[in-house]
Formats: structure tokens, C-alpha cells, sequence
């Protein structure tokens, strides 16, 4: 059986309503970043690195196939935070290969393409010949461009994962419990704009058109400032923030880089300092696992558009 699943991703997702899905047949072939997988049978024993490729598994109640974790961004959020506690961590950062294979798995989950490297985890053709499958979160690609990110690309991955792991209903009954959370988001009406500010000081590192910041804003009624760039993040200059001047920023809240030492920065520079948003401190705080496609995306938007509508303008 080989499936497609991003060509036909914007296909019927009225799940509230759709029938459960039939159960996998295996062998299952399927296309993930120009790469064939081929899975025997549903997999048993996971290594997940990234927070989204972990916290997907947890959401779809498959938390007792993860063996090993890595490179996690950040604590795991309720409702999974007692299950996610339980998992062995085979790095802080991103674990060898040497590491994961002690693990023994059958099926390595990474959150982005280039944690499968030589030096990282292993590249995925030598993977392959162990007999190990692996699988990319389609949002982060790079050896091919992903289309632009939607919250109906979202959930099909979501089918995705289900359909790999043989858990359609558990895969059903998520997307229909973020869809109805989506669809409770009424966006903002004031014709606001805004910049994702991800990281970075001396440039800063920002959210462009085409992966989860620009869906999220999109969502929230926000117009990026920077949503004319094909791209997912680009590096900009403070200049054409400040050009912009936009009536939001929406902070990334990394361990490594706080919403509150950008806050700090913001303040600090002299250039920044003169922005309407920054002198209101009119910000939006999204964690940093949250910020990337991933099962966090739906909450994050929904905690962001509240965060939104406490904030008031003369405008």
C-alpha cells in the first residue's frame, strides 16, 4: 500500500462528521520529504527527537512506543506532562547515532530534516539499511520545499501519524477536538500588524509567509509584516521592523532566549526602543515548542488570540 497523503491533505477534513477510518494495511508506503517509507508493520519502539515529534506521539496516546527522546525544547505540556516526564532522554541536544541505536528502534521521529546528519543521528539511507524507518515532520523540510502551512496541512499529518501507527481513531477524535478549539477563535478585527520575533539580537530571526508563525497570525487577524517573503523564518534587520512599525510583536519564549531578555533587548536598543509596541509593551507570548507545526499549534493560537484581546491601541 503506498500513500500520498499531501496530495490530497486539503481533502474532505470535515472529521466532526467523516466516518473512523479503515484499519492501516501493511506493508505502507508513503512519501515523506522526497523520501520512500516502507513500514512493515506499525511501529513499537520510537526515538522522537524535537518536542513536536514527541509531543504528537503523546497526543495521539502513543507515548508507551517512545524509547528514547532528544533535543526537546521544553518541558511537555498538560495533558501530557506525566506521560512525557516517564520518557528516557538520550541527549539534551541532538543525540549520535551511536546513542540511538542503543536504544534499539524501529521507527526514528525527528523534527526537523537536519537532525538526520552523519554527526546528528544518522543519515536516513544508513538508517534504512539498520532496518530502522524514519519520518520527518513534513512542515520541515528542506531537500524539498513543503507548501505553505495550514491548519488542514496540519491535521493531515495528524492522519498521517495515525495511519502509520494504526491509530486512525485516536488520530480522528484529536483533530476533531482542535478543530472545534479553531473554529472558537474569532479573529482580530482591527486590521492590526504584527512581527514574530523568534530570536536572534544583533538581526532578528522572524516568522515569513509560509510556515506556522504566518498561519498562526493569519488566524489571530494579524498581518505579518514580513508575510510577503517565501519563506518559513528569515533573518531581517531591526530597520525594517522599525520601517514597519508594527502594532504587535509576538515573542518566542526559548530557554535559551527568553520573551522576557527580548523584551529587555526591545527596551534597550535604541532603535527598537522608539516602536509604538515596544513603548505600549504590546506583545503576544507563544512557547518555542508551540511555534513550530506541530499538535501545540491550535492551543498556542487560542492562548495568543486572549492575549490579543486584553491588548488595547488608540488606533
Amino acid at each position: 500500500m503506498r500513500v500520498s497523503f499531501h496530495l490530497v491533505a486539503l481533502a474532505g477534513l470535515a472529521l466532526s462528521v467523516a466516518p473512523a477510518w479503515a484499519q492501516t494495511s501493511y506493508p505502507l508506503t508513503l512519501d515523506n520529504c522526497g523520501v520512500a517509507v516502507t513500514l512493515a508493520a506499525a511501529p513499537e519502539r520510537v526515538v522522537t527527537i524535537k518536542s513536536t515529534a514527541t509531543e504528537m506521539l503523546l497526543a495521539l496516546g502513543l507515548g508507551d512506543r517512545i524509547v528514547g527522546v532528544g533535543f526537546q525544547d521544553g518541558p511537555v505540556p498538560e495533558p501530557w506532562a506525566t506521560a512525557g516526564a516517564a520518557l528516557p532522554v538520550l541527549a539534551e541536544k541532538l543525540p549520535s547515532q551511536e546513542v540511538v541505536l542503543e536504544a534499539e528502534p524501529d521507527f526514528v521521529y525527528g523534527g526537523w530534516e537536519s537532525n538526520f546528519a552523519a554527526d546528528g543521528v544518522g543519515e536516513r539511507p544508513s538508517l534504512t539499511e539498520l532496518g530502522i524507518a524514519s519520518y520527518v515532520s513534513p512542515a520541515a523540510c528542506r531537500s524539498i520545499k513543503p507548501v505553505k502551512l495550514s491548519f488542514d496541512g496540519l491535521f493531515a499529518d495528524i492522519v498521517e501519524m495515525g495511519t502509520i501507527f494504526d491509530v486512525a481513531p485516536a488520530a480522528e477524535a484529536l483533530i476533531a477536538e482542535q478543530q472545534a478549539e479553531l473554529d472558537a477563535i474569532v479573529p482580530d478585527s482591527r486590521g492590526l500588524t504584527a512581527v514574530w520575533y523568534s530570536s536572534g539580537t544583533k538581526a532578528p530571526y522572524v516568522g515569513a509567509a509560509s510556515n506556522a508563525p504566518a498561519m498562526m497570525m493569519t488566524a489571530l487577524g494579524l498581518d505579518n509584516i514580513m508575510g510577503d517573503v517565501d519563506d518559513g523564518w528569515i533573518s531581517a534587520s531591526w530597520e525594517a521592523i522599525v520601517d514597519a512599525n508594527p502594532d504587535v510583536i509576538v515573542l518566542v519564549d526559548a530557554a535559551w532566549n527568553s520573551a522576557a531578555q527580548k523584551k529587555t533587548l526591545l527596551a534597550e536598543n535604541p532603535i527598537t526602543s522608539q516602536l509604538d509596541a515596544v513603548q505600549h509593551e504590546r506583545y503576544l507570548v507563544v512557547p518555542f515548542p508551540a511555534s513550530e507545526a506541530g499538535v501545540r499549534n491550535v492551543g498556542a493560537t487560542a492562548d495568543m488570540a486572549a492575549q490579543l484581546a486584553a491588548l488595547t491601541f488608540d488606533k
